[in-house]
């Protein structure tokens, strides 16, 4: 999700953009080879690693991610270099063996051969994520979600307290803690905090609902004004009565530029695409049947 730097950075220079994505690729795919290289090459890999794990943080919304990334980045550390910030007494250090040297040396051309069909799959404008590419199940491409698109679309959704809706009808959008829905709202920082809720309204929007049988069960909640899944928005907009309605609509979001921005507010401008998710109420079939077949209370 983005932050206030991501919006930024959107409106940076062409060549910072070029710029920032050469040093994705050498941070990701050259930098971790130094893992395996001697003192203080492993040391200077991993202080890249985490500084480029932190500038993601602050520039966006990965959460825990980043975190899982430092942490394995922690161990090429020298002692040295982690005496100075922890404060702690470290044990003399010997030269490895030669056993070891040897030992070291052969996992580390396992490692660069088993990395070969990985590197040029993510370098591939097809490529496939969560996927291993050998029989040892060493060294595959990994990641929470394995594309990422060009547009940002989101899922408004709405309510409404009438008894029969009409065009005239009035929806009221929630608010969420994170995610984009209010155009004037600027995107906050929650990172290292996860927003699981938002994190999968993000993927809801790459696909159908039918997809998402979570997003179904979460309108009915929304319906019954469940406490625990309203507790997760950042507002409710019926805190009197539940609504008799819900929906759900899919919007192209983009970021207003400088010039935008400075006239009018708005961190956001938005285009409706099309509709996400019907009308229901919890008198409708279709939703009583969706929780009956799925033993939702």
């Amino acid at each position: 999700m983005p932050n206030p730097l991501s919006w930024y950075f959107h409106w940076g220079p062409e060549w910072a953009h070029r710029a920032g994505v050469w040093v994705n690729h050498f941070v990701e795919l050259v930098a971790p080879f130094g893992y395996f290289l001697p003192q203080p090459v492993a040391s200077i890999a991993a202080l890249v690693t985490i500084g480029f794990q932190g500038l993601i943080m602050a520039s966006g919304n990965l959460s825990w991610l980043n975190l899982l990334t430092i942490v394995l980045a922690v161990p090429a550390l020298n002692d040295r270099v982690l005496r100075a910030p922890l404060r702690i007494g470290t044990p003399e250090s010997h030269a490895p063996s030669l056993p070891h040297n040897v030992l070291a040396g052969l996992l580390a051309v396992i490692v660069a051969v088993l990395s070969v069909r990985p590197i040029g799959n993510m370098l591939s404008p097809r490529q496939i994520m969560n996927r291993t590419f050998n029989p040892l199940h060493l060294v595959g491409t990994y990641g929470a979600f394995g594309g990422i698109t060009r547009r940002r679309y989101e899922v408004v959704v709405e309510g409404a307290s009438d008894e029969f809706p009409t065009v005239a009808s009035e929806w009221r959008e929630y608010e969420f803690r994170g995610k984009a829905t209010s155009t004037g709202r600027p995107p906050p920082q929650i990172a290292p905090y996860h927003l699981r809720l938002d994190w999968l309204m993000w993927f809801a929007a790459m696909d159908d609902y039918s997809r998402h049988p979570w997003f179904v069960h979460f309108m009915g909640k929304l319906l019954e004004a469940d406490p625990s899944t309203l507790s997760l928005l950042r507002s409710n907009p019926f805190p009197d009565h539940p609504p008799r309605f819900v929906r759900a609509k899919l919007y192209l979001y983009e970021f207003t530029s400088p010039e935008e921005h400075k006239r009018s507010g708005q961190w956001w401008k938005r285009q409706y695409v099309a509709e996400y998710f019907p009308a229901v109420s919890l008198q409708n079939e279709g939703l009583r049947h969706v929780f009956q077949e799925e033993g939702w209370q």
